[in-house]
């Protein structure tokens, strides 16, 4: 679903934004929104894989929460961001970023405990 809205949104801003956003100057916040959006979609949809193959790794529910959380905050606040000009918005955007790296270190934190 994640992956779907990502090439969704990023359609519509490719199409229906150009005109105005690039005369507010927001077409390559909208293009970083849109970037990171479906670059965590697709990790999102890995570790579910990796989730169904061992379930007993029950620590990659946390990690998909934190991507998709910075998803809604990072990718979010920037969609709205570019779309309106609210500006203070940006100051949230970085509680996203917290959130994907939150996520990625905590895959690589439980993941090295992991026996092969």
């Amino acid at each position: 679903m994640l992956g779907m809205l990502a090439v969704g949104i990023g359609a519509f801003g490719a199409h229906g934004l150009e005109p105005t956003s690039e005369a507010n100057g927001r077409i390559e916040t909208f293009e970083t929104a849109v970037k990171y959006h479906f670059y965590h979609a697709l990790a999102i949809l890995a570790l579910a894989i990796w989730l169904q193959v061992q379930p007993q790794h029950t620590f990659l529910k946390s990690v998909m929460g934190l991507l998709v959380l910075g998803i809604l905050i990072f990718s979010g606040s920037l969609y709205v961001l570019s779309l309106t000009g609210i500006n203070w918005l940006g100051a949230i955007t970085p509680i996203g970023g917290v959130a994907f790296i939150a996520g990625w270190f905590w895959l690589f934190w439980s993941a090295r405990k992991l026996k092969s």
